[in-house]
């Protein structure tokens, strides 16, 4: 009985790998066509294996010729239903599969991906989250890249505006000087000088601005306390600050250790301040202070007294040549502050934000507390 038992396994293991083997030949040689194909293999090679099996058995057993048909035609006709019903679940996962591309396709050529109505398989259901995240992305990233050019293309226009006319200033001055012909040179030599001085500040920023986008600016940390740091950035301005008639109050700066390079900081600061300045009317008070947060960070804010800032240009404030004013004179300036103040910022691994309070706006720089 036993040896009966191993015999039909023999039997049926043997016609059964003859068919697999053969199956996978098959399956191998058309691997590059579409997948309705490869289904259709799958299921002959998983249908004859078990038919091979079956009849292997049967032959082996020495039926007679009535039952040994009788076995083949139900195999037989089992096979021919299992490959048929394998052959519709694989044209309605191809179904699925086509759709899909389809839907892939829209946004590959810069729409937005939407997935087929009918659901499918699991896999293809995952595939379809995965390319609905890459499609949300891709269309994040079309906008800053129009951003950007917008903002390059502005900031061109701009810089081309701003350089044309003191330079078309200075040759006038010079060139009246050279001929004798200047009312007051004292006054044309100073404001010769003014005009070069106001040139030379906006070479340097677009220097600095050009080091920050190509991820050259080489920082040099130090471990520095914050009430240093507000310190300098504060005794920098005072000038100005008389100048414009503005009180400066940074009495609310606490003493907390941070590791930055001091004198690109210094400049984020003096860059904050010198905003606020221009932009807080006589009479007006600009306050620094510096407080920690819950979250390992230290906070230096600039707050001034602008009258706040258009909801609708909050998002713009720190990008390249934004000036929140169509004036092409200062205090306009050239619309680089403030991009290199965010430049600074996020390559020290912090963040700079803005938003409105009473009266003004408050200008935040978010910076990693030093470890103890």
């Amino acid at each position: 009985m036993v040896r009966d038992i191993i015999l039909i396994i023999l039997y049926a293991l043997g016609g059964a790998l003859v068919a697999g083997a053969l199956g996978a030949g098959v399956l191998r040689s058309v691997r590059h066509r579409s997948t309705a194909v490869s289904l259709a293999v799958v299921a002959a090679v998983a249908v004859t294996t078990m038919l091979a099996g079956t009849l292997s058995v049967a032959w082996a057993m020495f039926l007679s010729e009535h039952d040994l048909f009788v076995v083949t035609m139900v195999v037989a006709t089992a096979a021919v239903v299992s490959f048929a019903v394998t052959l519709l679940l694989g044209r309605w996962v191809v179904a699925r599969s086509q759709a899909l591309t389809q839907a892939a396709r829209s946004f590959g050529e810069g729409g937005t991906f939407a997935a087929p109505a009918e659901a499918g398989t699991a896999e293809l259901e995952a595939l379809s989250r995965e390319l609905a995240i890459t499609s949300a992305k891709l269309n994040e990233s079309r906008e800053r890249e129009r951003a950007l050019e917008t903002s390059r293309r502005e900031l061109v226009a701009w810089i081309s505006h701003d350089l044309r006319t003191p330079l078309a200033g200075v040759r006038a001055m010079a060139e009246a000087l050279e001929d004798g012909v200047a009312p007051d040179p004292d006054r044309y030599y100073r404001q010769i000088r003014t005009e070069t001085e106001r040139l030379n500040n906006m070479v340097g920023e677009l220097f600095e601005l050009s080091r920050i986008h190509a991820g050259a600016l080489s920082l040099m940390p130090t471990r520095i306390s914050t009430y240093d740091l507000v310190g300098e950035a504060l005794a920098s301005v005072d000038a100005l600050a008389q100048k414009l008639g503005v009180r400066l109050v940074g009495d609310q700066v606490a003493h907390m250790p941070i590791e930055v390079d001091g004198k690109e900081m210094t400049r984020v600061l003096y860059n904050l301040l010198t905003n606020a300045l221009h932009r807080t009317p006589m009479d007006g008070t600009v306050v620094i202070a510096a407080e920690p947060r819950a979250d390992d960070t230290v906070v230096v804010s600039v707050t001034d007294g602008c009258g706040g800032i258009p909801e609708q240009d909050l998002p713009r404030v720190f990008d390249t040549g934004w000036r929140g004013t169509a004036a092409r004179t200062p205090p306009g300036g050239a619309g680089l502050g403030l991009a290199i103040v965010r430049g600074i910022v996020e390559a020290h691994a912090g963040r700079a934000t803005v938003h409105n309070v009473t009266n003004g706006c408050r200008f935040e720089v978010a910076l990693p507390k030093a470890a103890t």
